[in-house]
């Protein structure tokens, strides 16, 4: 659909199935997995927020980093399943502003936050002796402020930036609004503004991770002198499951943005737009409570079988 000079109102969301027993099929789906996401990070945050055990750093960061994911599923997931549950693709042009904003906003203030972490983990570790006065809580309140107030910022940048150009089509070959996705229905070949918020994004991004992966080596180095088999299962035990969420975070969204949007729509560009906006909420609080003996436990209590642990 070529609108070219024309004001665009509203977009065409990706359609997963033309087939009405098929769009009912994928709203369970996504219904049952945006269910699953909410219910197991208000779990943590629960947890968190009314055990006593639980209010370290550690865990603070850990409950903003469950109010993010539950804001990133929250951003796409129930339009797509209005859509499929209606049978309609629309999505307004402020409503696809809007989720621009708020997924990029919640999306790199989760990553700043998981790059927030492994500085905690590298302290606790490997400087354990000054943990209480490097990590106080007048700090990590500022670096929360400081995580979120930059997430937004991102957010703003963006939005400001894919929606300054005009577009000469408005179907988005993807379930949600999407800037690699939108970037090609550009009337311009290049746009100086956003693909320079991308290339800077990514700059930072590959610092960030630069910075978690120095922070590990440098925890690993410490963990291989703790003498014994506790300590180091103790110390490992906090940082297995931060490396598991990283990295499942960047390679799914180097992937999704680095690799070129096809023309049609394809399996491959929409399998990964699920592997890095939904799947992560859905195992970060997974892969902590396993790992985490005191969450596990508060969780089992919440839910009325701590006698299975």
């Amino acid at each position: 659909m070529n609108m070219k000079n024309k004001t665009i109102s509203y977009f065409l969301l990706l359609e997963l199935s033309n087939n009405r027993h098929l769009q009912l099929l994928y709203f369970f789906l996504f219904f049952i997995l945006y269910l699953a996401t909410v219910t197991t990070n208000l779990l943590i945050i629960i947890a968190i927020s009314f055990d006593h055990r639980l209010q370290s750093p550690m865990y603070f960061f850990l409950r903003n980093l469950a109010l993010q994911d539950i804001g990133i599923v929250s951003v796409t997931v129930p339009k797509s399943m209005i859509n499929s549950l209606i049978g309609t693709r629309h999505i307004s042009y402020f409503g696809c502003i809007v989720q621009i904003f708020l997924l990029l906003s919640f999306e790199a203030s989760d990553f700043f936050l998981l790059t927030v972490m492994a500085y905690d983990r590298y302290i606790a570790i490997c400087n354990p002796l000054h943990y209480d006065i490097m990590m106080n809580w007048k700090y990590c309140t500022k670096i929360i402020i400081l995580v979120w107030v930059a997430g937004v910022f991102c957010g703003m940048l963006h939005a400001t930036g894919i929606f300054s150009i005009p577009f000469c089509s408005n179907v988005v070959n993807q379930f949600f609004c999407e800037i690699p996705q939108l970037l090609k229905l550009s009337c311009s070949v290049f746009n100086c503004f956003e693909v320079g918020l991308l290339v800077a994004s990514i700059i930072v991004g590959l610092g960030c991770f630069t910075f978690i992966i120095v922070s590990y080596a440098k925890i690993l180095k410490a963990v291989l002198r703790i003498p014994s088999e506790q300590g180091k299962g103790k110390a490992s035990s906090t940082c297995i499951p931060h490396l598991i969420v990283v990295s499942m975070l960047l390679l799914s969204g180097w992937f999704a943005y680095m690799r070129p949007p096809s023309n049609t729509p394809s399996y491959l560009d929409f399998g990964l737009s699920v592997l890095y906006s939904l799947l992560p909420p859905l195992f970060n609080p997974i892969i902590y409570s396993m790992r985490n003996k005191n969450i596990k436990g508060v969780i089992s209590k919440l839910c009325g079988f701590e006698h299975l642990f």
